[in-house]
């Protein structure tokens, strides 16, 4: 029985009580809180009805949409689950479930390789990867790089919904800088992702600068209804980063030439996975290649650079050639053996 959006919507927001075991939940509430979901995601404010509500626990219980969900009401009253473990996004796949995703799968799959429809296909691997692990019972297959432990992913959403719905939101940030956290009100523009680090771009109320908020850095993040969002009307994030590798981009610093040695057994790497979309090939040699890009002087192009180690040697231009030797003879520095003083005795 397919279900359209509100209703999905409103399956999630009781599902999300139901778990609440925080709150005792009556129909009224229940309500109440399935009104201002519907308000909040899909803008409708006539609320919803007593019927409806009570339709929707009795379709969750039922075996229409797979969900059997054991829902009970205490003292004639207050409504929860009979199993504290229990989510209707828990309800394992069923035999049809995983070939309609299968055919879904072999639909999406022909459009990988069309310029418009990149960003799709790291999904469709995922996706594939999920339907075959979960048809097989075996372990997936493709393991993409992640790592769950980052602070701040949990914020991933509610940013997100802040740029869809146009909202400001209210920050409470800790830079690795500063002693105590700020809070402040931010319009987020878009998210962008670099190295598994996630941030908020946008701008800070009452300010004019493009700012990058770390999400590890967030500790809080709330709605602000009372300001109203400021949109982005004058920046294409796509070349805001072109003359950049990672996200530290200068308005003011134009891009320069940067000219790379890079030794032979690093080269088949660099080759293949390009530092830059401006990487380009200028002479290859017995020992090794030499490459060039155009980028801003940034932190990242730096740490790019240095992960190669000793694979890798800046040409030009001279300044990021003397910056680079002098970290890595700090680096040398540090593994220095340490004179201790002997101690009294000792020869």
């Amino acid at each position: 029985m397919p279900a359209n959006r509100n209703a999905l919507v409103r399956y999630k927001t009781l599902d999300a009580c139901l778990r609440n075991r925080q709150r005792k939940w009556t129909l009224d509430d229940l309500i109440e809180t399935v009104s201002e979901a519907l308000y909040e995601y899909e803008g409708l404010d006539k609320g919803i009805s007593r019927r409806t509500v009570q339709a929707d626990l009795q379709l969750m219980r039922s075996d229409k949409l797979g969900y059997f969900a054991p829902i009970v009401v205490i003292d004639k009253k207050y409504y929860t689950y009979a199993d504290p473990a229990y989510s209707i996004t828990n309800i394992p796949l069923s035999d049809g479930d995983l070939s309609r995703m299968n055919e879904a799968v072999e639909v999406l799959k022909q459009f990988k390789g069309f310029s418009h429809f990149t960003a799709l296909n790291e999904v469709v691997q995922k996706l594939e990867d999920y339907v075959y692990s979960t048809a097989q019972k075996s372990i997936p297959v493709i393991d993409f790089e992640k790592n769950d432990s980052l602070k701040g992913l949990h914020f991933l959403d509610d940013l997100y919904q802040a740029v869809v719905q146009k909202q400001a939101v209210r920050i409470q940030y800790q830079s690795f800088s500063a002693r105590l956290p700020n809070t402040f009100v931010f319009h987020v523009w878009w998210l962008k992702e670099f190295k598994n680090r996630w941030f908020a771009v946008g701008m800070r109320d009452g300010k004019k600068n493009l700012m990058h908020l770390a999400l590890d850095r967030m500790l809080t993040v709330d709605g602000a209804p009372d300001t109203d969002y400021t949109p982005n009307q004058h920046i294409d994030p796509e070349r805001y980063y072109q003359d950049v590798i990672g996200v530290s981009v200068s308005e003011n610093m134009r891009a320069i030439v940067v000219k790379l040695f890079v030794t032979r057994i690093h080269a088949p790497y660099v080759e293949t996975k390009p530092l830059h979309h401006s990487q380009q090939i200028v002479e290859r040699m017995a020992d090794g290649i030499v490459i060039q890009l155009k980028v801003q002087h940034n932190f990242e192009l730096e740490k790019e650079i240095l992960g190669f180690g000793e694979g890798v040697q800046v040409l030009g231009p001279e300044r990021l050639r003397r910056i680079i030797q002098q970290r890595l003879q700090a680096g040398l520095n540090a593994y220095e053996p340490v004179n201790e003083t002997p101690l009294v005795g000792e020869q």
